[in-house]
This record gives structure tokens, C-alpha cells and sequence, in this order.
């Protein structure tokens, strides 16, 4: 397959990449940095302009996961106005892209988060819920798949992924967390009662490519593994893995003055359900939270 990815420098780009190197794949990569691209992933073709592509050869897909880290800096005006434009004006620019291309691609799966949900509470979070308790996150994410949906006026298949935190030791919140856990100071967010979603990079990167090849699967689909767990559970897998300790505590108090609105990341429940994705048939390699750390911190 012929496909164009955005995000290709990102946590789940780069596994992407390095996937659909191996397949076989012609992969081309949107990126501010092309020549970064390269290096990691030398069969890749890095272009800094989306018309290096022109009409001659058709693409057979469209994969859009840029934006910028959205837990790396506090979110202040100056970095909410960044996340927005990296995620929903970005997807409008490429969605009139590939309105002016000859040859429309014929499918667009398109990035969004678990964030799209809010804050649940308790309620089991699928694909049919509403959004909670609205935050400056939960409305990118709106924004988000809105943008990518006009794609289906063009006549294009539209996933929307809704992903949850991505497990690797590499990247992401597990690579955060390990220095601390690791040195036994590793500790409940707030109540530890709340909803946390997760999913191992290996099976992200196997969703991607079941939705890319069903042709009946479009819409949004919860990237999540079914054993959601607890905040307080979360930690004690994590320390029970590592054989250390976790006996700290960060009440919630100290993380809302700490972070501000962005804490609802840390202490917002999302009790999420992958619904569409068991009915489309995906078989996950680490759908409880034990096996997925078993497996993600084995000795090299």
C-alpha cells in the first residue's frame, strides 16, 4: 500500500513506521523535521510539503496522528492555542489537500484521544456515550474529529481513534513513570478510585492496521484494552512488576494547583469500553494489564 502518515515522529508514529517497514509499505511522512524521519526509519520518504505528492501515484490510505504532546507542558493560553492548531487546523488543512487531489485516497483514520469522553465518573464509556464533564481537552478532541469527519463528504472512509494512554517503556506515561517506580516512589493519584484506560503499543499498532484493512469499519472505535482498571490498581501492577513499593500519595489538591486544568488528565475517570473494536473482530495480544507490564518490562 501507498500511504501517507502525519504524526510519523510521534509514539505511535514511529511504531507505525517501523511496521509498515517491514510489511513492505511505500510510506510517506508529513513532518516539520523530513530528515528525521529518515534516520529512524530509512525505507520512509519524509516530506516537509504535502504537494511533494503529487496525483501520479494514488494513495491508498491516509493515516493522521499529529499534534503536539498534550501532558509535556502546563496548558496555558499559549500551549492550548499550539494543541489546537497541531491537531484540528492541521486535519483541516489536510482534508482540503486531499479535496483538491485528483485521485482522493480512499480512507482517512484519523487521531483523537480518550480525552474525547471527559471525565465519566463511573459510567462505562463506548462509542455511542456522550462527553462528561466538558475540559479544555475534551473539546479539542470534539474539534478534532470534527474536522476529519468532513473527509466523508469527499467520499472517503473516516475512522476516528480514540486512543488511550499507550504503553512503552520508550515514550509516553510508562516511560514517565518508571524512574519514580523503579526507586519505590511510585503512589495513587488523588482517590486512586478513578477509571484509567490503557493499551499496549503492540496492540495500537495492530488496531490501526485491522481498521486500515476492514473496509466496513468507519467511525470512531475506543483504542483501549478491555481490562480498564483503577488508578490504585494501575499502581500496585506496576509496583508488584517492578518488586518495589508504592506507598506514596499525591492528593488531588496539590495536583490541581500544580497543573490547573490539565490535572483532569491524572484525576478524570474514563471507564472506557473498546465496543466497536470487539464487534469488528480485533483479537487483542494484551488485553489485561498484568500480562501487557509482564511483557513491556522483561529484561532486554
Amino acid at each position: 500500500m501507498r500511504i501517507l502518515l502525519t504524526g510519523g515522529t510521534g509514539l505511535i508514529g514511529q511504531a507505525l513506521c517501523q511496521h509498515w517497514a517491514r510489511q513492505g509499505h511505500d510510506l510517506w511522512v508529513w513532518s516539520r523535521t523530513p530528515r528525521q524521519v529518515t534516520e529512524w526509519c530509512p525505507s520512509a520518504h519524509g516530506i516537509a510539503q504535502l504537494d511533494a505528492l503529487t496525483d501520479n501515484a494514488p494513495l491508498d490510505a491516509v493515516v493522521n496522528l499529529a499534534g503536539a504532546p498534550i501532558a509535556s507542558h502546563r496548558w496555558t493560553a499559549a500551549r492550548c492555542e499550539l494543541l489546537w492548531r497541531s491537531r484540528v487546523d492541521l486535519t483541516r488543512t489536510l482534508v482540503e489537500w486531499m479535496g483538491r487531489r485528483a485521485s482522493r485516497p480512499p480512507v482517512l483514520i484519523s487521531g483523537s484521544a480518550a480525552g474525547w469522553y471527559g471525565d465519566g465518573a463511573e459510567q462505562w464509556l463506548s462509542e455511542d456515550s456522550t462527553p462528561g464533564n466538558i475540559d479544555f481537552g475534551s473539546r479539542l478532541c470534539v474539534a478534532w474529529e470534527q474536522e476529519a469527519a468532513r473527509a466523508r463528504q469527499l467520499g472517503v472512509r473516516v475512522v476516528l481513534l480514540r486512543t488511550a494512554p499507550v504503553l512503552t517503556p520508550s515514550g509516553g506515561m510508562l516511560a514517565r513513570l518508571l524512574p519514580s517506580f523503579k526507586r519505590g516512589l511510585g503512589g495513587r493519584l488523588g482517590s486512586g478510585r478513578q477509571w484509567m484506560p490503557w493499551i499496549h503499543i503492540e496492540d495500537q499498532v495492530a488496531l490501526i492496521d485491522h481498521l486500515l484493512d476492514n473496509e466496513s469499519c468507519s467511525g470512531p472505535y475506543n483504542a483501549c484494552a478491555p481490562g480498564v482498571v483503577r488508578n490504585a490498581d494501575f499502581t500496585q501492577i506496576l509496583a508488584r512488576e517492578l518488586g518495589k513499593p508504592a506507598l506514596l500519595h499525591l492528593p488531588a489538591w496539590a495536583l490541581r494547583l500544580a497543573l490547573g486544568e490539565m490535572s483532569v488528565l491524572l484525576l478524570g475517570s474514563q471507564r472506557l469500553v473498546p465496543q466497536r473494536a470487539q464487534d469488528a473482530g480485533f483479537s487483542w495480544r494484551y488485553p489485561e494489564l498484568p500480562a501487557a507490564f509482564k511483557h513491556l518490562l522483561r529484561e532486554p
